[in-house]
């Protein structure tokens, strides 16, 4: 057996593979096995599913679990493939790094194959998956320690044609969100990669990781949605209902939008996602802790906008990010 990263399945056998996608030993630790699932039915769009990126984002890997029961029979052409956890080291410790190295696998891309572990990782699903897909969806769930609606999130793309690609397939979705989300330009990030090679490359970000029956239902709709936009399958695509309502929107947010904490202390939010806000509505309180004499502290919207995200309450460092706004995109 090669001790290189590889695969045990053939990608482009017809019909159904199950098979592992098997990263490479090192130094830090063994070889890991991560399950893949393939369902090729001959010509038409090529498809990569990836979950379990973040350790603690835990929705992505079973929504990955449930696709694999019902797209046999669903699927009508192209070739999906599902790999419910990248980095299954982070989810069966909870984290958002991989505990071995301490790397958070979303910034080591294309990885090194004869580096850390989350950096072979990163090689394989680089060298060995990425080639043989046209689109990437990567779940992700936006993290324990925030609310954020069912949304797909992309970043700007310098590539006019595929920044138009790119919000056309993350608009399928039908999520009440789809976010254009400027941000720091942070290296290694698996989407920048597909980027790269003028590939189409979605995040699909839901709640605040906490896994429940409704938002699960939410997230594989969408992903159904988007299936049916491909061409993959053969339905009609709805919007999946969101707090009583059946709505999609898509905004955008700038690095300015992020509303930071003044202070330490705890936050306490007053406003929910997809709130809108005017100029001055309040966001949220923080109530400082190292003195008894300081005063609570007003966080106010600074403009007519969209909650997009807001902290759950909890303890804040000085200029930490305890909210985040967008309006709606003009075309």
């Amino acid at each position: 057996m090669s001790n290189a990263s590889h695969l045990t399945l053939d990608l482009n056998a017809p019909c159904m593979s199950t098979g592992h996608l098997v990263v490479a030993k090192g130094a830090d630790c063994e070889a890991l096995s991560l399950p893949v699932f393939c369902l090729n039915k001959g010509e038409g769009p090529r498809l990569l599913i990836t979950g379990g990126n973040h350790g603690n984002e835990l929705e992505g890997p079973i929504v990955s679990r449930r696709l694999v029961e019902w797209l046999p029979e669903a699927q009508t052409c192209g070739r999906v493939i599902i790999v419910p956890e990248i980095n299954p080291l982070a989810v069966q410790a909870w984290t958002r790094n991989t505990p071995v190295d301490g790397k958070n696998l979303n910034r080591e891309f294309p990885g090194r194959a004869d580096g850390s572990v989350t950096e072979r990782i990163a090689d394989a699903v680089s060298r060995l998956l990425v080639p043989m897909a046209d689109t990437v969806f990567d779940l992700h769930s936006f993290g324990p320690q925030w609310e954020f609606p069912p949304s797909v999130v992309t970043h700007p793309i310098a590539n006019a044609a595929l920044m138009a690609k790119t919000v056309k397939m993350a608009e399928a979705f039908k999520f009440p969100m789809t976010l254009i989300w400027e941000h720091d330009d942070t290296p290694g990030m698996f989407d920048t990669f597909v980027h790269n090679q003028g590939k189409v490359f979605i995040c699909a970000e839901l709640g605040g990781g906490a896994v429940g029956s409704e938002v699960l239902s939410i997230y594989e709709a969408g992903v159904r949605n988007a299936l049916i936009a491909l061409g993959l399958i053969e339905e009609e695509a709805e919007c999946p209902t969101f707090r009583q309502r059946k709505s999609s929107q898509t905004f955008e947010t700038l690095l300015s939008d992020r509303l930071k904490s003044p202070a330490p202390g705890i936050f306490e939010p007053r406003c929910s996602v997809l709130d809108e806000v005017k100029p001055g509505d309040l966001i949220g309180v923080l109530h400082p802790m190292e003195s008894l004499s300081a005063g609570s502290i007003d966080i106010r919207a600074p403009a007519g906008s969209v909650v997009c995200a807001v902290k759950s309450a909890r303890y804040m460092e000085v200029d930490e990010a305890v909210a985040m706004l967008a309006r709606p995109l003009e075309r």
